[in-house]
């Protein structure tokens, strides 16, 4: 019978001296000493006879094969957090707190049916709804930081059901300088004006959607303050059309008809980031969003 060399906890350290960017940082998030950091470090190298770390200055880098064995060692430890999980949720037949991550963007009323049918049937369980951006999104999901998550995009080896759509539209105040561009605009122009952009909720966003080609940009936190400020011809922004809809129509605030991308149409998914290991209060939950979907489904085709 094979006996492994290593430990669960001294793959744990090594994440950590990484995820932190050296031995004294994770020894703060740990509550652990310096020195047995260093020490399970030591030892799990030796026990290996691979260099997994190499020190430069006050940083712990990681090797090639580092690199490797640490991508490794988190589906290792990812499988062991969800295997103990999963037999919490066997000896407790509901869950008593669920938390479901929302992508800002999304239009929260159309969670509100669901909500007012869950609410008699939860059995006293706490939902906690809350919002993230981009990148933030993806994290709680496959950081399994929730039990259910709505996104725009789902994350490389996630499922998920679309539910919804959302549209983008561009805005600014109509006596913008932008606005005496003649239309369509032409995206060059358009970069030289200042851009409102929503904060990224990830510890490390990516920039890698939207258009983010002005590098005059502003970010704000909250969909609400880049409409106050565009109230104030301070700017333009891309915003869930649902939002503006009664400053468009107003005269408050002014469509931009961009050569290219006159609007963006994003599709809302649910994901179930641990179906394996979901709860029945959570599956109910999930299961009474998709029972008020919004978007068509295409139906089945047959052979």
């Amino acid at each position: 019978m094979y006996r492994p060399k290593t430990t669960l906890e001294q793959w744990r350290i090594l994440q950590a001296v990484v995820d932190h960017g050296g031995y004294a940082k994770a020894a703060d998030y740990l509550n652990k000493s310096q020195s047995s950091l260093n020490h399970a470090v030591a030892k799990l190298q030796n026990l290996l006879d691979v260099q997994l770390l190499e020190v430069k200055g006050r940083k712990a880098f990681l090797t090639p094969a580092g690199e490797v064995m640490l991508r490794r060692s988190r589906n290792l430890t990812d499988n062991v957090e969800a295997l103990e999980a999963l037999a919490v949720n066997i000896n407790q037949a509901w869950e008593p707190e669920i938390t479901l991550a929302i992508d800002l963007a999304f239009d929260k009323r159309l969670l509100y049916p669901a909500l007012e049918e869950f609410l008699p049937e939860c059995r006293g369980s706490r939902l906690t709804m809350i919002d993230t951006v981009l990148t933030g999104t993806d994290d709680a999901i496959t950081q399994h930081k929730v039990d259910l998550a709505i996104a725009h995009q789902i994350p490389k080896g996630f499922l998920g059901e679309p539910f919804a759509e959302v549209t983008f539209v561009a805005v600014c105040h109509p006596q913008h300088p932008i606005t005496h561009i003649p239309s369509p605009i032409d995206p060059d122009a358009l970069s030289r004006h200042l851009q409102l952009v929503i904060k990224d909720t990830s510890n490390q966003p990516k920039e890698n959607s939207g258009w983010l080609k002005s590098e005059n940009r502003w970010t704000v936190s909250q969909f609400s303050t880049a409409i106050d400020l565009l109230l104030r011809k301070v700017g333009f922004c891309w915003l869930p059309e649902y939002l503006v809809a009664e400053h468009i129509t107003s005269g408050r605030l002014q469509l931009l008809n961009i050569n290219g991308s006159t609007h963006k149409r994003y599709t809302s998914f649910l994901i179930i980031p641990q179906p394996d290991n979901i709860g029945p209060s959570s599956q109910l939950l999930a299961d009474l969003i998709l029972q008020h979907r919004s978007i068509s489904l295409a139906p089945d085709t047959k052979d």
